[in-house]
C-alpha cells in the first residue's frame, strides 16, 4: 500500500482510487515531474485513512466513490481534530469525482477537502492543481465553490462570536480572501503591504479556528458573510 520513497524538497502525494490502471496511470505521471513524487497510495477508505497517518502526504487525491468506505467519511476522518492536532505539517486533500459539481464533492469540501477535480482533466491541469493546494489555494473558482456550497447552507445562522471579534481590517481581508482572491490581489484594492496581508489571514485562520484559504471561503457561505462584505 505504501511506497516510503521521498525526494527532499517535492511534493509528496498520496493517490486513493479502488481502480489500480488510474492509480498506476497517474503515479507515472506524477513521478516523472521534478517537484512531486508518489509516497504512498490506497484503494478504500480505509486504506486512504491509514496511508495519510503512516506516510504523511502533503496532498491526497481522493476519489469519491469507492467500496467499503467512500472518499468523503474518508476526508472527514483524515481531518478529525486529533488527527490534525497531531500532524507536524497540514495535508491538503483533493476530490475525483465523475460529476461536475458533485454533491458528495460539496460534503467533501465541508469536512476540509481544498476542491474537486474531474477525472477527465488532463495531466497538466491535474499538476497544477497538487501545486495549487500545496499553496493554500482551492481548485476551483469561487464562483462554482459558491454553487456548489450554496444549497448546503440553508437559511441565515447567527453572525459567529469568533467572527465578530475580527477587526475591522480583518474583515476587509477576509471578505477578499472569500471571493478567492491572491494575497498580491487584496493587498491592492485594501491598500496594504503583501506581507501584512499574510499576517492578517494568518490572524483569521487563528481566530477563526480554520485550516486553510479554503476553509475560509466556506466559513463565509455557511454564515453567509459573503453577500454582508462584498462592494
Amino acid at each position: 500500500m505504501q511506497d516510503s520513497k521521498g525526494r527532499d524538497g517535492t511534493v509528496r502525494v498520496g493517490l486513493v482510487d479502488d481502480q489500480e490502471l488510474f492509480r498506476e496511470g497517474i503515479r507515472v505521471i506524477i513521478d516523472a515531474q521534478p517537484d512531486m513524487t508518489v509516497v504512498g497510495t490506497a484503494r478504500d477508505g480505509f486504506e486512504a485513512v491509514t496511508m495519510v497517518d503512516e506516510v504523511l502526504p502533503d496532498v491526497v487525491l481522493m476519489d469519491i466513490r469507492m467500496p467499503e468506505l467512500d472518499g468523503v467519511e474518508a476526508t472527514r476522518r483524515i481531518f478529525a481534530p486529533e488527527r490534525t492536532a497531531a500532524r507536524e505539517r497540514p495535508v491538503r486533500v483533493v476530490v475525483l469525482t465523475t460529476f461536475n459539481l458533485d454533491d458528495r464533492a460539496a460534503t467533501a469540501i465541508r469536512h476540509g477537502a481544498s476542491g474537486f477535480l474531474l477525472k477527465d482533466v488532463t495531466p497538466g491541469q491535474l499538476l497544477d492543481a497538487i501545486r495549487t493546494v500545496h499553496s493554500g489555494n482551492a481548485v476551483l473558482s469561487p464562483t462554482d465553490l459558491a454553487t456548489l456550497l450554496g444549497a448546503r447552507f440553508p437559511g441565515r445562522p447567527p453572525v459567529p462570536e469568533t467572527y465578530l471579534s475580527l477587526t475591522e481590517k480583518e474583515r476587509e481581508v477576509f471578505a477578499e480572501v472569500a471571493r478567492g482572491l491572491s494575497n498580491t490581489e487584496i493587498a491592492a484594492r485594501v491598500y496594504l503591504g503583501e506581507s501584512t496581508v499574510k499576517t492578517h489571514v494568518g490572524s483569521l485562520l487563528r481566530k477563526l479556528g480554520l485550516r486553510d484559504r479554503v476553509q475560509i471561503v466556506v466559513y463565509a457561505h455557511e454564515h453567509h458573510l459573503v453577500q454582508s462584505t462584498e462592494d
